[in-house]
């Protein structure tokens, strides 16, 4: 008895090591496989050194760069070597002073102020990079996601400070502007180097991947996420064509939806019908009157259209909410009735 199960034991053991070693080395490939990386303190310092050179620097200034890159002590975060670079580069210009400035400030105005020194041909391309990075920041703080994709949608990781920062929010715009094939494949990009970015971006990256992968085109989620998105641009008064857009999506999207229940119901309701003569499922033939009988009259009731839906007398229209919001989670039925009253709107228009 001893034996055998030492012998068990002994399998179970190798068996472990096996995966083990195989989790190691899909590991170790995941990491060669990389294709990016940070740069180093060292690596940043010569990266600043190197655009100095092409600066007129007095001896003030100077001083104070020199206090900012010691020999020795250097930051190893990348995040805050961007903030020293910027700083840096802040000391020598004035246009990107006042942007460095306003980054680090709590400013929520809806005007974004024009900061020349995105587009200054004098100014390396990748001292713009960085620039263009923190501007980034701010923007996604600010909920200014079309702004912010504007400003690094064409940078790569090997032209910036800190490469996981870029990664991340440029996938955290496409998320939020439904962008899923984009957001899925820079978070992979990102997560290429799970084990030495920020761990609030690696947990981040994880949730909107998981968010995002389950989403279907003209899914009543997606719609709820349109509308969700057309909401922010009207709060930060950013109304014009890109929102009509997405409310003209909106309103066919829930036509679509609607068009297919109903022929869903209708669907239900002839495979339902029992025998008899008047089954309309069942065509007449030529030249045989039709059972029934009553004077003929006619109600002339308009068949209506899709505008059709926002007047909806309140119970018929509670009762079509209903149909389409059953088994939905409950705050979908609040993008129902606002597709109704969108659509109410514009009739009365």
């Amino acid at each position: 008895m001893n034996r055998l199960v030492s012998h068990r034991i002994g399998r179970m053991t190798v068996a472990l090591l096996a995966v083990f070693a195989v989790q190691v080395r899909a590991d170790n490939d995941l990491e060669k496989r990389a294709t990016w990386s940070a740069p180093t303190g060292v690596d940043v310092k010569a990266q600043v050194e190197q655009w100095l050179q092409t600066q007129t620097v007095d001896e003030l200034t100077q001083l104070k760069i020199t206090a900012l890159w010691p020999t020795d002590g250097l930051p190893t975060e990348p995040a805050q070597l961007l903030s020293q670079a910027t700083a840096t580069m802040a000391l020598l210009s004035p246009t990107a002073h006042k942007l460095v400035v306003h980054c680090d400030s709590d400013s929520h105005s809806l005007v974004l102020p024009e900061f020349k020194v995105l587009e200054e041909k004098s100014l390396s391309p990748w001292a713009r990079s960085n620039l263009r990075l923190l501007y980034a920041r701010w923007l996604v703080q600010q909920r200014l996601y079309d702004e912010a994709l504007e400003q690094v949608k064409d940078i790569k990781p090997e032209e910036v400070i800190d490469p996981a920062a870029l990664l991340f929010y440029q996938s955290a715009c496409y998320h939020r502007l439904l962008k899923k094939e984009q957001c899925l494949t820079l978070i992979s990009k990102l997560m290429e180097n799970k084990d030495t970015i920020p761990t609030r971006y690696q947990t981040l990256a994880r949730l909107m991947e998981a968010d995002l992968k389950p989403l279907k085109t003209d899914s009543l989620d997606e719609i709820a996420r349109l509308m969700g998105d057309i909401q922010r641009r009207l709060d930060l008064a950013r109304a014009g064509k890109r929102v009509r857009t997405e409310e003209d999506d909106v309103i066919a999207k829930l036509d679509k939806m609607i068009e297919e229940l109903e022929q869903q119901q209708q669907q239900q309701s002839g495979g339902g019908a029992g025998p008899g003569g008047n089954n309309p499922s069942s065509p007449a033939p030529d030249s045989v009157p039709l059972g029934g009988s009553g004077p003929g009259n006619v109600d002339p009731k308009s068949i209506g259209n899709a505008s059709g839906w926002g007047n909806l007398p309140p119970k018929e229209r509670e009762k079509a909410l209903q149909q389409i919001s059953k088994g939905l989670p409950a705050h979908y039925r609040e993008v129902i009735e606002e597709y109704f009253r969108k659509l109410a709107r514009d009739g009365s228009n």
